[in-house]
């Protein structure tokens, strides 16, 4: 038996009672919530390990419980809505999703993601929720104070290029467009040249990297973007 609990948080009765039959032959301790009241009543309750979470719910956008979460917990929040768009998917990974399902799905794939989710919760490291280090605490993030550090050295980095470190370091070695980036860090609402992030990227590595002409955490991926490449988180 896992002891791993799971909140569905779906309106449709039929897909959360779908989606908790999968997950209970797994061994997961399912809790349902059919409206975004309920889901954040349940979250206080329950404490879940991973949440569910779809995004068109009766009276709570599932993208507002999403931000309300991420408030107070890092707990694995897993998308799982009929909203298959790029930009909704870009949106759902900026406020701060684990991971994004699109309706319809299979049960089979469902059931792989969430188990992939639950053994990185099992083989979690002995340290502080906010404390993320890499490469034998070579870098260092504090996501509580919001510093940065190298070797123990507080980097001096802007709200932008906290952003952008933070958001490529929750997703290690996926490739992010610039656009991508502009989308997550800059928002919607930003009308300057893509190639800005260029230049982020570029003012980041000469922070955090030992060599920023052969960066080993800010990767290059040629024609496409950028990803982090951080190791392993120790």
């Amino acid at each position: 038996m896992k002891n791993i609990s799971i909140l569905i948080v779906e309106d449709e009765v039929n897909i959360n009672e779908i989606v908790k039959t999968y997950l209970d032959k797994e061994g997961y301790a399912t809790h349902q919530s059919f409206d975004g009241k309920s889901a954040l009543e349940n979250f206080d309750k329950c404490n879940p390990d991973i949440v569910i979470l779809d995004i068109m719910l009766p009276d709570i956008l599932g993208t507002d419980i999403c931000k309300e979460i991420r408030k107070k917990s890092n707990v694995y929040i897993v998308m799982l809505t009929a909203k298959s768009d790029e930009a909704s998917i870009v949106e759902g990974l900026g406020i701060g999703a684990d991971e994004y399902i699109t309706k319809p799905f299979s049960g089979k794939e469902l059931v792989a993601r969430i188990n992939s989710i639950s053994r990185r919760i099992e083989k979690k490291p002995e340290q502080p929720d906010n404390i993320l280090t890499f490469n034998n605490k070579d870098l260092v993030i504090d996501t509580n104070t919001y510093e940065v550090k190298k070797r123990g050295e507080l980097l001096n980095l802007t709200a932008t290029e906290y952003k952008i470190l933070l958001t490529m370091v929750k997703y290690p070695n996926k490739v992010f467009t610039r656009e991508e980036l502009i989308l997550i860090v800059l928002g919607y609402d930003y009308d300057g040249m893509d190639r800005a992030i260029d230049t982020h990227i570029k003012n980041l590595r000469q922070k955090i990297e030992d060599d920023h002409k052969n960066p080993k955490y800010l990767v290059t991926v040629y024609g496409i973007g950028y990803k982090f490449y951080g190791g392993t988180s120790k």
